[in-house]
């Protein structure tokens, strides 16, 4: 999803879809879409992350760092964060044209009084309150919830169970919207996804099932539930693993000695390789950790 426009020179500034593109004062990828300015801002070990602020109004080469407030998740990389741009510039189109309309509304919610409120439609309405929020449905908006996500009451909060009402009412959500709620009913229920779409997750698709394939994977190997680096052997992260990265008080524990340049933790934890990686009883760097000779 790029086009020619869509490749800056480095330094300028420009204008694509609703999206205008440029460099900061501090030399970060940045863009204003709206009331909203975007910039990727460099992370540990090559990532990014985009951050947001809201009714900044100095030009785009003007803004630093410090003016960005707001986290909105990891992006790879200057393509990432263009298209990324270009889907909140729709969004905020589709925004529009839906004109949701704000309220107040004097009521209770299972996250205290409502401060706020959107109606949607008739029977669907978001409140928020000082620490969170979500969807209230009426009851005859309920029934539609599939089942496998249908909460009682009506109620959906805003972390996880939202993803179930533009679902079951797409018409009242922006694409991007849309898109968000599919990938967090795939990411943390994708027994229920499968069941409504009718076919299987393949692996990358959902990251609970992936968690879960790993687990199955490696339920008899010693998995690291914590690592730092050694003091007594330079070049070396100490680290303490169990059977399947149980943590209990009950697990057996190793510590095991891995080459930092090699340590690096996968998206559910770092399998240990009992053929290469050797275990050790020898002085620890974790604080007030004796030799494991010493306690038994």
């Amino acid at each position: 999803m790029t086009t020619p426009a869509l490749q800056a020179v480095e330094g300028t500034t420009l204008e694509v879809s609703g999206v205008e593109f440029g460099r900061s004062a501090d030399d970060l990828s940045v863009a204003r879409v709206g009331d909203l300015v975007f910039a990727m801002v460099p992370a540990r070990d090559g990532q990014y992350f985009l951050a947001s602020a809201w009714r900044i109004r100095r030009p785009l080469t003007e803004l630093r760092r410090d003016d960005y407030y707001s986290h909105y998740g990891v992006i790879k990389d200057e393509a990432a964060f263009q298209v990324r741009m270009v889907e909140q510039a729709e969004h905020s189109r589709e925004m529009r044209a839906l004109d949701r309309q704000t309220a107040r509304m004097n009521c209770s919610t299972p996250w205290g009084p409502s401060q706020g409120a959107t109606v949607y439609a008739e029977g669907i309405v978001s409140h928020t309150t000082a620490g969170h929020g979500g969807f209230k449905l009426s009851s005859e908006r309920n029934v539609k919830i599939h089942p496998t996500l249908r909460c009682a009451g009506g109620w959906y909060e805003e972390d996880a169970a939202w993803a179930a009402v533009p679902l079951a009412y797409p018409s009242l959500f922006s694409a991007y919207e849309r898109k968000c709620a599919d990938r967090t009913i795939r990411d943390i229920w994708p027994d229920a996804w499968e069941a409504i779409f009718r076919r299987p997750l393949a692996p990358g698709e959902s990251h609970e099932k992936d968690r879960r394939a790993f687990e199955r994977a490696h339920a008899g190997d010693w998995i690291v539930i914590s690592a730092l680096r050694s003091h007594h052997h330079p070049g070396m992260t100490e680290v303490i693993a169990t059977i399947g990265g149980v943590r209990a008080a009950h697990a057996e524990e190793r510590r095991f000695l891995v080459p930092s340049d090699e340590y690096e933790v996968g998206q559910f934890g770092f399998v240990i390789d009992t053929a290469r990686h050797s275990a050790y009883d020898g002085p620890s760097s974790f604080i007030g950790r004796p030799p494991r000779r010493a306690r038994e």
